[in-house]
């Protein structure tokens, strides 16, 4: 038996968070371009900036490091934007414009405040509905489980509602839905 700190052995898989699926969506032209800016930035700071004294070394290497990493977040961050409006059915044109107009990243934060939920099709009629919705609004299809006693959302696995206490084995909810019910 390993300890837990060694590491974990071929047969445990490590769920993937949420976390890293937002990360996926950082387009390769957007990684490419962070590269290109953080060594632009290093020579600005060490090959184009006059030097005169040694003792400011550091200083150089930090305001190089620095500026670097904050432009090249500003490229990784804009390449997110740019597949998080598709995802969302946003106009992507508006708001890449507006975040790169916008000076010290408002527009980036204008747009995490403004964004729409994500998206997601009914698999009965394939109406683009908000991935919250419990019932389709076109064709009631069931999406997700919900409690039928207080008709709040509850989790698949869920023997009982959290909110009303109601035994959720009771209601006539959909073989896709009782899976882990039984």
């Amino acid at each position: 038996m390993m300890p837990g700190w060694m590491g974990t052995s071929s047969r445990e898989k490590i769920p993937a968070s949420a976390g890293d699926e937002e990360l996926r969506m950082i387009p390769r032209w957007s990684m490419a371009l962070a590269i290109v800016l953080f060594a632009g930035m290093q020579y600005v700071f060490h090959g184009v900036m006059p030097h005169y004294k040694h003792e400011l070394l550091p200083l150089r290497l930090m305001m190089g490091y620095a500026w670097g990493s904050l432009v090249a977040s500003y490229a990784l961050l804009l390449g997110y934007v740019s597949r998080d409006v598709k995802r969302r059915g946003m106009s992507p044109g508006l708001w890449m414009l507006v975040c790169v107009v916008l000076p010290g990243g408002i527009g980036a934060v204008v747009y995490f405040m403004l964004r729409q939920p994500v998206l997601s099709r009914c698999p009965n009629c394939s109406t683009t509905i908000t991935a919250s919705y419990h019932y389709c609004p076109q064709c009631q299809f069931q999406m997700a489980p919900v409690c039928g006693e207080c008709h709040r959302g509850v989790k698949i696995t869920d023997v009982f509602c959290t909110r009303c206490g109601h035994d959720l084995a009771q209601d006539g909810a959909p073989a896709r839905l009782r899976a882990y019910s039984d």
